[in-house]
């Protein structure tokens, strides 16, 4: 087995249970500031289960910036594309966000905007973090 795929499973096993506990406190918390809020074991079973494969996923989407071999941006594009497919998908399955490409467009703008603010904070505290390294060793 690839040591990329190994990877990717190996992180995603171990990141998973974290879907289904932050549902669990989003849903504790809407239930807190909604009157009669209330979820089906229906919804609650699906809920937990996409939860845990978004957050599988997500984890093991770090293996793509790991690949020494891969420039930055096809790293970049294989885990935005990622997280994008597993994100879009489970918010349109459990109906968070609806089936309407206005809806669908406003999601994409606000994860793009989202996924490059944070990238631009990783780039830039990797190169701060780089220069004190390098004047250290100077």
């Amino acid at each position: 087995m690839n040591k990329y795929l190994k990877s990717f499973l190996h992180r995603g096993l171990i990141f998973a249970g974290f879907g289904p506990v932050i549902t669990g406190i989003v849903y504790f918390i809407i239930s807190k500031c909604v009157d009669n809020f209330s979820v089906s074991g229906d919804e609650m079973l699906f809920v937990i289960i996409s939860t845990y494969i978004l957050a599988f996923v997500h984890a093991g989407a770090s293996v793509f910036n790991q690949i020494e071999e891969w420039p930055i941006t096809k790293s970049m594009l294989f885990h935005f594309s990622t997280l994008y497919a597993a994100y879009t998908l489970c918010y349109l399955f459990n109906d968070w966000i609806a089936f309407d490409l206005a809806v669908i467009g406003i999601f994409t703008a606000v994860f793009v905007i989202g996924y490059f603010a944070v990238w631009a904070i990783v780039l830039i505290s990797m190169k701060l973090t780089e220069k004190r390294l390098n004047a250290r060793l100077k």
